[in-house]
């Protein structure tokens, strides 16, 4: 009868596990749920919660909306953020360790940065290619420095576009991870909820310190993460153990009605905070703000230092090749806007201020110009021939460039300055440049427009060491002037009415020094005519308007002398020119060119100097020998040139080929033999224990742990248990069980056993868990193989002998 009662009761107990098992993991209790899925298995909740984690980080991420240009960076952003979770989820199915899980997270950002970062580059706008390659790894290391020198928005170079594609990856994985594999653990722990929101926090803050001081809608996106985040917290809470169908009911139209409150005091609330609190933009620290950009135009010598180049040994030479100008344009070259008593001189980041700016990281949008009234917009394009130099040739003010007639290596140099609408490339313009823009044209008012209109407060950079006589020949010029376009109309005239033009050249009627310093400047106005060209004229003007406070600044370009509405005209070292610009309120900057067109000097009023005589001086004999035959011969070694020359250099593709693979190849050897050590160092330890018992528990746990990390599922039981569910899954034939039964009963003998094993023993031990891992290994496919060897499994101790059984071991 009691064999009955005992057959009945399992029976029904079978019955009832199978009608739970049939019930679906719902019916559980959360700890019964975790404990009855399959490795790897991902709940609904779960993906409840990576649902309204990664809509909190999508809304983190819109704050790179003023930073790049428009919606581009989204699919960048959107892609990053679904390779990261897609990353996660694939570590936690496959079970991989935190090593693993970092080299498939560089895979898979190499796989589809190309098609999600840089469309425009990719092959197929799919395929990797050497050039998004590297701009994925250069955008990843230099894309955090370069962008908070660029001026927003950004667009160029192509590695910038990476950032928020990294960004959106490591937070991506990071709450994977966290969601898939660390939240379920502690079902009923809201802490762990509150930690995993710091990941999208992470993703509205860092927009926001690396973007501009005007945030992308900055209080309502904050809203709007306060208040999902509270619903999500308040639903994310567990109900209570044992309660019956009507307080569930009654709890959960408690929790709508509670949520409703809550969602719509933070709304009120944080609406009237955003209203009231939200600082000032200059208030808001922003990094770009305080960065020094990198470029430093000092280090280049100053343009107008170099005019007489372009006059003299340039005015034939052709140096650039304009589509789309119209009579009346000027190309600008470069703004200079601080003197020292020397030279007119580009302003470095040191001296520079809101008058000068600074020179920026520019994508192909370019930044505002600042007190610019735009009449009219043109497109050109420039076909660089004979110029070479670091300033890029600008018209009017630019809004938009083209640099893909450039290489990509040359165009990551680019930089422009919207204060005075000049560009320059790092690496310099040469030859064969090709690119367009498309520019904005300045509005130029009459005077009786701007009779009334004051000279804009623009701080500029100091002027130095200027001569007296130019600050008398100012007051002298403007008379009896006080508006400020009437004295600076009356010292324009004045210069061009009383001065000549002189190149210096042969062929001119005077001579005419180079240089622009303040001796020349005092020779420009002490001689008995004013005699020079641009150079002098632009910079004495520049001077004249400093010294009634007006901040000028001097501009060198080119004004081609022929210009065919509709045709390509051609620019010479001819076409060269300097003028001088000062800002107007609500105007902008306004020209002024103070260089006469009179070139023919009256005699009389110039006198060449009388010769005074010189001692006789006897000549030396005549020699028929060359000039050349004066200097010391010398011979050149050029056999290292010639095997410079002769020697194997690898093309660039190849070089590039090899660096990519070679990278590859050690993100990959890298971790392989920093985890072999590691493993290598496990063995060592346990094989070496002081003594037998736990050298035969160390063949054991290393059994296991070979197990783990090739996949298999090993569970915490008796080593009875282990074996029967390891045999399972190798799928173990009879004899095969039975030596793992015997490798088991062996681990127990040694280390329950009453005595210490002998070393044979041991050693024997070690041999069959060696072996057993062999053939596990060849059980399983060839990339858990390689996986295993990225995954270290942690030691696991066999169990300790109880009290009792030492108690018997010595009786």
């Amino acid at each position: 009868m009691s064999e009955r009662r005992a057959a009945r009761k399992a029976q029904q107990q079978d019955a009832g596990t199978q009608k739970r098992r049939l019930s679906g993991v719902f019916a559980r209790t959360p700890r019964e749920n975790r404990a009855a899925l399959a490795p790897g298995t991902v709940t609904t909740q779960t993906w409840v919660d990576v649902a309204v984690v990664a809509g909190l980080v999508v809304i983190g991420l819109l704050g790179w909306m003023p930073v790049f240009d428009g919606l581009t960076h989204l699919s960048a952003s959107l892609g990053g953020l679904a390779v990261g979770l897609g990353v996660a989820w694939g570590s936690h199915r496959l079970r991989l360790n935190a090593v693993t899980t970092v080299l498939a997270l560089f895979v898979a950002y190499f796989l589809f940065g190309s098609a999600l970062a840089l469309p425009g580059d990719a092959l197929w706008f799919v395929l990797p290619t050497l050039d998004t390659v590297r701009d994925l790894a250069v955008g990843a290391v230099f894309g955090w420095t370069d962008v908070v020198t660029l001026a927003a928005p950004v667009g160029a170079p192509p590695h910038l576009a990476v950032l928020p594609y990294v960004f959106a990856c490591v937070l991506g994985v990071v709450a994977g991870v966290l969601l898939f594999r660390w939240l379920p653990k502690r079902y009923r722990t809201l802490w762990r909820c509150g930690l995993v929101l710091l990941v999208p926090l992470a993703a509205f803050a860092l927009p926001v310190v690396l973007g501009t001081r005007e945030p992308f809608f900055a209080p309502l996106r904050g809203l709007a993460v306060a208040v999902i985040a509270l619903i999500w917290l308040g639903w994310r809470r567990p109900e209570g153990k044992n309660i019956s169908l009507s307080e569930k009911s009654g709890l959960r139209r408690a929790r709508v009605v509670g949520t409703a409150a809550v969602a719509l005091a933070s709304i009120v609330i944080g609406g009237l905070a955003a209203s009231l609190l939200h600082p000032a933009p200059e208030s808001r620290l922003v990094v770009r703000d305080e960065v020094q950009p990198p470029f430093d135009p000092e280090l280049f010598p100053s343009p107008l230092s170099g005019y007489r180049i372009y006059t003299k040994t340039l005015n034939e030479t052709d140096l650039f090749t304009v589509t789309g100008m119209i009579p009346g344009d000027r190309l600008r070259l470069a703004v200079m806007d601080t003197y020292d008593g020397h030279l007119w001189n580009v302003a470095g980041p040191e001296l520079a201020t809101e008058g000068s700016g600074l020179y920026e990281l520019s994508g192909s949008t370019l930044p505002t110009a600042p007190l610019a009234d735009i009449v009219d917009r043109r497109g050109i394009s420039i076909d660089v021939l004979g110029y070479s130099g670091p300033w890029l040739p600008t018209m009017g003010v630019p809004q938009s460039i083209d640099l893909d007639g450039i290489d990509r290596e040359r165009s990551a140099g680019f930089r422009y300055n919207a204060s005075t609408s000049s560009a320059v490339l790092i690496d310099g313009v040469t030859s064969g440049i090709e690119y367009s823009m498309r520019s904005g044209i300045q509005a130029v008012p009459g005077d009786e427009e701007l009779s009334d209109t004051p000279v804009a407060p623009v701080g500029m950079p100091p002027v130095e060491k200027v001569p007296d006589v130019v600050v008398a020949k100012a007051k002298e010029y403007a008379g009896a002037a006080e508006t400020p376009i009437d004295q600076l109309r009356a010292i324009e005239s004045a210069l061009v009415t009383n001065g000549y033009l002189s190149h210096g050249r042969e062929e001119d009627a005077a001579s005419s020094r180079a240089g622009h310093g303040a001796d020349r400047m005092e020779e420009l106005f002490t001689r008995s005519q004013l005699i020079g060209d641009e150079e002098q004229y632009a910079s004495a003007m520049a001077l004249m308007a400093r010294s009634f406070g007006y901040p000028a600044r001097v501009v060198m370009g080119f004004a081609p002398k022929t210009i065919i509405e509709g045709s390509p005209t051609t620019v010479t070292g001819d076409d060269v020119t300097a003028w001088v610009e000062v800002p107007f309120e609500g105007v902008g900057w306004i020209p002024f060119f103070p260089t006469p067109d009179e070139t023919e000097i009256p005699q009389d009023q110039n006198p060449k100097p009388q010769s005074e005589p010189q001692p006789q001086v006897r000549q030396p004999p005549r020699s028929e020998k060359r000039p050349d035959d004066l200097l010391t011969e010398s011979e050149i070694d050029d056999k290292k040139d010639e095997d410079d020359e002769d020697a194997f250099a690898l093309p660039g593709w190849a070089v590039a080929v090899l660096s990519t693979l070679g990278g590859l190849l050690l993100l990959y050897l890298v971790p392989l033999l920093i985890i072999a050590l590691v493993k290598r160092r496990r063995v060592k330890r346990r094989r070496r224990a002081e003594s037998a018992h736990a050298r035969a528990s160390g063949a054991w746990d290393e059994f296991l742990d070979r197990h783990a990390e090739l996949g298999y599922d090993v569970p915490v039981r008796t080593r009875s248990g282990v074996i029967e569910s390891l045999a399972v899954q190798r799928e173990t034939d009879a004899a095969g069980t039975a030596t793992l039964e015997s490798l088991a009963f062996d681990a127990d003998a040694a280390v329950f056993g009453a005595h210490d094993a002998p070393d044979s023993a041991v050693d024997d031990l070690w041999s069959q868990s060696d072996e057993q891992s062999r053939l596990a290994a060849r059980a399983v496919g060839w990339w858990r193989r390689q996986v295993s060897r990225f995954r270290v499994s942690r030691a696991r101790r066999a169990p300790k002998r109880s009290k009792v059984s030492r108690r018997n071991d010595e009786r």
